[in-house]
C-alpha cells in the first residue's frame, strides 16, 4: 500500500533505463575489488585480483529488474587516465574507504570528491566504508557522526554506508543503493538544504492530483484515492488504510485533510514524507506512471508528436485544441476582463514544469499591456509560435495544463508549400513572414507595430526576435502572423543552410526610404535570399517595405527600388511610415502575398536563364518524344501493310 508506506509496484519505475553502470573508485586498498566480488558471487573470495573486468549483476539481483554493471578502476597515476574515463561514464559512483585505515576516509574530502568535481561528473555518489570487521573497537564511531560534515560540504554524495565483504554484511546494499541512486534521483525532487519538494516537482505532483479530482473539488475522496492506487501500484487500499493515510496527515498538516478528503497540501506532504523516509521509489512510481522521465518533464512516448513531414511543411494547432484552449483561457480569466493578468497565466501554467513563455523567443513576441496582461488573440498567437517553433513543446504544454482529448488530435501537418504553389493556394491558418533588412532600418517597428505598440525611436534589437499576432482580414477571416527578425549580420550564416527558407511564407526586405546606403543593402539581402531561394527550390514571396516614408525619401533609393522590383518580378515597394495609426494594413498585404504562393516570386537573371534553358531542354525532349511516337506508330503501320500483303498472297 504505497500512500500507507508499504510496498512499490516496479513495473513502470525504471524510467526506460535498460541498465546501471556503477564505477567503483577509491584509495589503493580500500577493497575495491573484494566489494564487487562478494556482491557478484555472493560469499566472500579468497584470491581477487588487482583490478576485475567489469561484472555484471543480473536484471533479478534486485527488485527493479535492471541490471547493473560494475566497473572496477586501479587509482594507481598509470591508470588516471582510464579511472578518468571510467568516472565520466558512470551513472552512478561508489567511493570506498577503509573502515581500519582513517586516512582513506579523510581522502574522500581531500581528494576524491574535489577531483568528480573537475571532472565534471554529476552523478550520484555512494560512500561505501568497506572492512567494517576490522575495524579498532576501541575507536568507534556513529556513521552520522563521521558522514554529517562531509555530507554537508558536498551534497552530491547520495548515501553512506559501511559493509564487510569478509562477512557479507550489507554487501548487495551498497549496490542496490547505487542503483536505487540512478533510477529513482533525490536531486531532482527534494532539496536537501531546505528539506521541500522542489517546485518542479510540486508542480508534477499537482497535475497528478488535479487528474486525480474527477469531481474537481480540491479533494480527493476515498475513491478517487483508491483508483489512484490501483492506477500507480495495482493494489487497491483497505478502507482502513485510507482512514490511515488521512490521521498521518492530519496529525502533521491539519489542512492536509478535510471534509472532502486529502487536500492537495496534504498529497504535497505526504509524498515529501515518502522522500524524508527514504521511500522515494514510491514517488518516482508515481511519476513514472504518469510519464514523467528523470527531469520531470512528459517522456516522448506520451508526446505523440509528427515526425514524418518534410522542411517546408509546418505544424498547427488544430480546430479541436484551438477550442480547448479558448475554455482555458475563459477558465482562468477569473475578473472576466477579456484578459489574463500575469498571475492568472502563472496559475495556468502551474501544472506545467514551468512557465514556458517566460524565456525568448516568447516572452517578448505578444502583444500585452502595460501590466502584463494577456489578451485571447495574444493568447491564442503565443500558442501558435510555439507549435510553429517546436511541436513537441507545445503538445507537452498543452497535455501538462490538461488537454483531455487524444493528444495526437491536437496537432496538423500543413500541405507542403511546394504543393500550395502549384495549386496557387495555401490553406494554412498560421504564416511565418521572414523581415531581412540593413540595421536602423526598421525591422524591429515592424514587429512592434504587428504587436501594437506605440513607435520609438529605441526599438533595434541584436538577435533574432519574433512577434506574433491575429490579423483581421476582409471579409471577417483571421490568420496569424509571426515575424522573425533575421539580423543583418546572420544572414550569412542561416543562408549556408540550404533548408534555411522552408519554413518561410513570406520575406520582407525593409529599408530607409531616406537613406541611399539603406536601400542598397536592403536590395543585396533581396537578391541574395533570391538566389538562394532559386538553387535551394524554397523560392518564396518577397516584398520591398520602404520604412521611413515620413521622412524625405531619397530619389536614388526610390527610383532603383521599383525598377529593381519590376526586374525581378515583384510588387512595388510599400510605402509605410510607422508613426502612422493606418499603417497596420502592411499585415493584410503580406498575408495575401503568403496565401498567394505563386505570385511575387523573386526571379534573377541567373534563376530567369536557367528557367530558359530547361524549358529548352524540356521542348527538345517533347519534339524527341513526339518524333519516336510518329517512327512506332509508322512502323507499326507498315508492318500491318506487311502482313495485309502476306496474307493476300
Amino acid at each position: 500500500m504505497a500512500l500507507a508506506g508499504g510496498s512499490v509496484g516496479h513495473s513502470s519505475s525504471s524510467g526506460g533505463r535498460t541498465s546501471v553502470r556503477v564505477v567503483v573508485a577509491g584509495d589503493r586498498g580500500t577493497g575495491k575489488s573484494s566489494l564487487i566480488a562478494a556482491a557478484a558471487a555472493e560469499s566472500f573470495p579468497e584470491n581477487v585480483p588487482p583490478v576485475l573486468p567489469p561484472t555484471r549483476l543480473p536484471a533479478d539481483f534486485f527488485t527493479d529488474r535492471v541490471p547493473v554493471t560494475l566497473i572496477d578502476t586501479s587509482s594507481s597515476l598509470e591508470s588516471r587516465v582510464k579511472l578518468n574515463e571510467e568516472l565520466k561514464r558512470a551513472d552512478a559512483v561508489v567511493l570506498t574507504y577503509a573502515c581500519d585505515q582513517p586516512l582513506t576516509l579523510s581522502r574522500l574530502s581531500s581528494h576524491w570528491l574535489y577531483e568528480l568535481r573537475r571532472l565534471e561528473v554529476k552523478v550520484p555518489i555512494i560512500v561505501v566504508g568497506c572492512k567494517l570487521d576490522l575495524r579498532d573497537e576501541h575507536n568507534q564511531m556513529s556513521l552520522e557522526q563521521v558522514m554529517s560534515p562531509i555530507m554537508q560540504k558536498f551534497r552530491e554524495i547520495e548515501t553512506c554506508i559501511e559493509c564487510s565483504a569478509a562477512t557479507l554484511i550489507q554487501v548487495p546494499e551498497a549496490f542496490y543503493y547505487a542503483q536505487k541512486a540512478v533510477l529513482h534521483p533525490t536531486s531532482p525532487l527534494f532539496d536537501q538544504e531546505n528539506q521541500c519538494l522542489k517546485d518542479r516537482c510540486a508542480r508534477a505532483l499537482r497535475r497528478i492530483f488535479v487528474l486525480c479530482d474527477h469531481d474537481m473539488d480540491g479533494a480527493l475522496n476515498d475513491s478517487e484515492l483508491n483508483e489512484f492506487q490501483v492506477k500507480c501500484f495495482n493494489a487497491p487500499l483497505q478502507p482502513a488504510e485510507i482512514v490511515g493515510v488521512k490521521r498521518v496527515v492530519q496529525e502533521k498538516i491539519p489542512a492536509g485533510v478535510n471534509e472532502l478528503g486529502l487536500t492537495l497540501t496534504g498529497f504535497l506532504f505526504l509524498h515529501a514524507l515518502f522522500i524524508e523516509k527514504s521511500r522515494i521509489e514510491t514517488t518516482w512510481a508515481v511519476l513514472r506512471k504518469f510519464g514523467y522521465d528523470d527531469d520531470l518533464k512528459l517522456m516522448d512516448d506520451f508526446l505523440p508528436v509528427p515526425s514524418k513531414r518534410v522542411p517546408d511543411q509546418s505544424v498547427e494547432l488544430t480546430s479541436e485544441a484551438v477550442e480547448f484552449l479558448n475554455g482555458v483561457f475563459r477558465l482562468f480569466d477569473s475578473d472576466n476582463d477579456g484578459a489574463l493578468e500575469p498571475a492568472e497565466l502563472d496559475e495556468l501554467f502551474c501544472t506545467a514544469p514551468e512557465s514556458p513563455w517566460d524565456e525568448a523567443p516568447y516572452k517578448d513576441a505578444v502583444e500585452r499591456t502595460a501590466r502584463g496582461d494577456i489578451s485571447l488573440n495574444a493568447f491564442l498567437s503565443q500558442w501558435a509560435l510555439m507549435t510553429a517553433l517546436d511541436p513537441r513543446i507545445s503538445l507537452a504544454n498543452l497535455v501538462y495544463i490538461g488537454y483531455g482529448g487524444d493528444p495526437a488530435s491536437a496537432l496538423h501537418i500543413t500541405r507542403r508549400r511546394s504543393v500550395d504553389r502549384k495549386k496557387q493556394r495555401s490553406e494554412r491558418n498560421v504564416f511565418q513572414c521572414f523581415v531581412f533588412g540593413p540595421k536602423s532600418a526598421g525591422k524591429s517597428s515592424l514587429l512592434n507595430l504587428l504587436l501594437g505598440r506605440p513607435f520609438s525611436k529605441i526599438n533595434s534589437t541584436n538577435g533574432e526576435r519574433y512577434a506574433a499576432n491575429v490579423v483581421d482580414k476582409l471579409g471577417g477571416s483571421k490568420k496569424t502572423l509571426i515575424l522573425r527578425e533575421i539580423p543583418e549580420d546572420g544572414v550569412k550564416k542561416l543562408l549556408s543552410k540550404k533548408e534555411f527558407l522552408a519554413a518561410c511564407d513570406v520575406a520582407v526586405f525593409v529599408y530607409d526610404g531616406s537613406d541611399e546606403k539603406s536601400w542598397k543593402r536592403s536590395k543585396e539581402l533581396l537578391l541574395d535570399v533570391a538566389r538562394h531561394g532559386e538553387d535551394s527550390g524554397f523560392g518564396v514571396p518577397s516584398l520591398l517595405i520602404v520604412a521611413k516614408d515620413d521622412l524625405d525619401p531619397n530619389p536614388v533609393a526610390i527610383q532603383d527600388s521599383v525598377k529593381i522590383s519590376q526586374k525581378i518580378g515583384i510588387v512595388p515597394p510599400i510605402p509605410l511610415s510607422m508613426k502612422s495609426s493606418d499603417s497596420s494594413d502592411i499585415f493584410s498585404r503580406i498575408i495575401k502575398a503568403a496565401e498567394h504562393p505563386h505570385l511575387s516570386i523573386p526571379e534573377t537573371e541567373t534563376g530567369r536563364n536557367r528557367k530558359q534553358y530547361r524549358q529548352l531542354v524540356n521542348q527538345s525532349l517533347i519534339l524527341v518524344s513526339i518524333g519516336a511516337a510518329v517512327t512506332i506508330v509508322g512502323l507499326a503501320a507498315y508492318r500491318a501493310y506487311a502482313a495485309s500483303r502476306s496474307n493476300s498472297s
